[in-house]
């Protein structure tokens, strides 16, 4: 199975700058990422950045949603 090291933008301000760069498994699925008391949404549309020489993809933020109880 892939890995693809991805970049979670455009997120709330409160979002961690150290939670931003992730790895994912597809670049068709959304991310689900927890944090806090909920899970913020992001969405690959074909965008690719380059970190450190290295082309990552870019996951826009979508929504939040909170963890059901």
């Amino acid at each position: 199975m892939a890995t693809y090291r991805v970049l979670l933008s455009d997120a709330p301000v409160y979002f961690p700058d150290e939670e931003r760069l992730q790895f994912a498994t597809s670049l068709t699925e959304k991310i689900k990422h927890r944090f806090g008391a909920g899970y913020e949404h992001f969405v690959h549309r074909g965008e690719f950045t380059t970190i450190d020489g290295e082309e990552v993809a870019v996951f826009r933020w979508t929504t939040r949603t909170a963890i059901a109880e």
